[in-house]
Parts: structure tokens; C-alpha cells; sequence
């Protein structure tokens, strides 16, 4: 049986981005060390797939073929510290008034979108 073990996300700055998704989803390196050009980042509790840091700097399609869907029961608290993290929000004309998720990129534009479990 196959699982998600760990989502690519490719980055330019890895110090920066490892900075804003240890912060912003609670995790940390699985190695004490890492390579200068890739980096494994863990839950800390243990739930979770990974979510990995490739420095292998590429062009950001638009709109993105993937993103990661986020989800919380405190939406605007997430997302005011997401904001104060570096990510920024994304307008989108198509976006329903009563959408259930907030479109956000990370400080280097990935796309991902913060989902009000809530509703």
C-alpha cells in the first residue's frame, strides 16, 4: 500500500523557507544536519507527511499545478500568523464569497490555501 511520505516544494532561498514552514506548520528537521541544497522537514508530533525543501531555483507557474490545502479550525488567527510569518494572501476573481479556504503563498510565492474545517 502506497502513502504520502513527503511533498517537494521547490524553493531559491532554503534558510528562508525552512524558517517559514518549520514556523508555520509546527515542524522541524528530521536530520540535525542537512545539505546545503535539500532539506526534510517532520511533524513534530509524528502526523503528518514530511514536506521537503529542494533549493533548485524554477520558474512559479501560474496558476500552480499543486498546492497544500491547510486545514484549522481558527482560520483568521492562521492566517494573521501566516501573515506575520512572511506568507501573503492571494486574490483570486473566481473565489466564491462563501469559500471555506483562504488562497496564501509562502515568501517565495508558493501557492497554498488555509481551509476553515469549521464549515
Amino acid at each position: 500500500m502506497l502513502r504520502v511520505g513527503s511533498i517537494v516544494v521547490r524553493v531559491t532561498d532554503l534558510p528562508r523557507q525552512e524558517a517559514f514552514w518549520t514556523a508555520a506548520l509546527d515542524y522541524e528537521p528530521r536530520e540535525p544536519t542537512r545539505d546545503d541544497d535539500f532539506i526534510v522537514l517532520r511533524p513534530r508530533d509524528g502526523v503528518g507527511p514530511n514536506v521537503s525543501l529542494d533549493a533548485h531555483p524554477t520558474g512559479l507557474p501560474i496558476p500552480p499545478r499543486i498546492h497544500l490545502d491547510l486545514y484549522t479550525e481558527h482560520q483568521a488567527e492562521e492566517i494573521a500568523r501566516l501573515e506575520s510569518l512572511g506568507a501573503t494572501r492571494v486574490h483570486w476573481d473566481k473565489r466564491p464569497d462563501d469559500a471555506d479556504y483562504e488562497i496564501m503563498a509562502d515568501p517565495e510565492g508558493n501557492r497554498f490555501c488555509v481551509v476553515d474545517v469549521t464549515r
